[in-house]
């Protein structure tokens, strides 16, 4: 079983820290899904080389030490594990970078069939090439409508590849309750990366939040900004309601909405982390700035719950 804790605030973000293992993160990360391209899996959309460079840059002297990645985020001339590797290597030792595998893009950047769990050395491979490291150190293992009832074989073979030292910890990605009970049969399981914001909750949502924070397990969301718009972008809506209250909200803290998002996000439990991508080097330090905005108990409220 995980034990991540709480073990204080940082003084820089005033988010406080989480432990992935034994691998302590400030709350808020980086996500690089928008570094390679202006718009994500757009192989023609290619993305400014020396801006991506500054954003990954601006993260880490803002204190960032958790980066988000995958093999398969990449542009027709960009690949974000290779951004990160040139942006930042040699690595700093608190940095932590976690990556993911399960889904693939073929050359031409169009979606292929999902990796079978005698494939994933290879996509494990892959990742330490792309970032010049020796041992990856966290492995998300996403899994699909059609991949889910598969997971304790998927993660058993991360097991092994962590035996073999290739791995130091495994998360899993896109699972419910009982996929994560599954998964932690195999092996133990650091954290739980999801699809998960304001305006982008589902049922089942609030049994695992608690789930995770019984076991001390990081809830890693996804789309914590762009809520409803996935890959698209942020809506302009908030919870349920028209967005008024978002707005009213983000003037009462002289925030932006996206500021907003994350710190609903973050005020979901001390567990929960926030990875918002971006290839803006100000999106950066507005991110991290979010962590040090407190909601009151009405404005979530207003904001919206998360339901069961």
């Amino acid at each position: 079983m995980s034990h991540g804790r709480d073990i204080g605030d940082d003084g820089i973000h005033g988010d406080g820290t989480w432990l992935l293992g034994d691998l302590p993160v400030r709350r808020i990360g980086l996500g690089a899904m928008r570094l390679p391209g202006r718009i994500a899996f757009d192989n023609a959309s290619v993305a400014d080389r020396a801006r991506s460079v500054r954003v990954l840059r601006r993260a880490v002297d803002l204190g960032v030490n958790h980066i988000d990645t995958a093999a398969f985020y990449f542009s027709a001339r960009r690949s974000a594990n290779e951004l990160i590797a040139a942006a930042l290597a040699p690595y700093p030792d608190d940095l932590v970078i976690a990556t993911k595998v399960g889904p693939r893009r073929d050359r031409a950047g169009d979606w292929a069939e999902w990796a079978r769990p005698d494939e994933l050395r290879g996509d494990v491979e892959e990742n330490l090439r792309q970032l010049g490291r020796d041992r990856l150190d966290v492995v998300n293992m996403r899994v699909n409508e059609r991949t889910a009832p598969l997971i304790a074989e998927y993660v058993g073979e991360l097991a092994r590849l962590r035996e073999a030292g290739l791995i130091r910890h495994i998360g899993v990605s896109g699972v419910d309750v009982a996929a994560l009970d599954a998964a932690r049969k195999e092996a133990p399981v650091v954290c739980v990366q999801n699809p998960f914001g304001l305006g982008r909750t589902r049922p089942g949502d609030a049994e695992l939040l608690h789930r995770c924070a019984e076991l001390g397990i990081a809830f890693v969301p996804f789309f914590a900004i762009a809520g409803g718009g996935g890959h698209r972008g942020a809506e302009d809506t908030g919870g349920a309601g028209d967005g008024a209250a978002l707005a009213e909200i983000a003037a009462a803290h002289d925030a932006t909405p996206a500021q907003i998002r994350l710190a609903w996000t973050l005020h979901q439990g001390p567990h929960v982390l926030a990875i918002p991508g971006t290839g803006d080097p100000d999106h950066v330090a507005q991110n991290v700035a979010a962590g040090a905005i407190r909601l009151t108990e009405r404005e979530v409220r207003a904001l919206g719950t998360v339901n069961g």
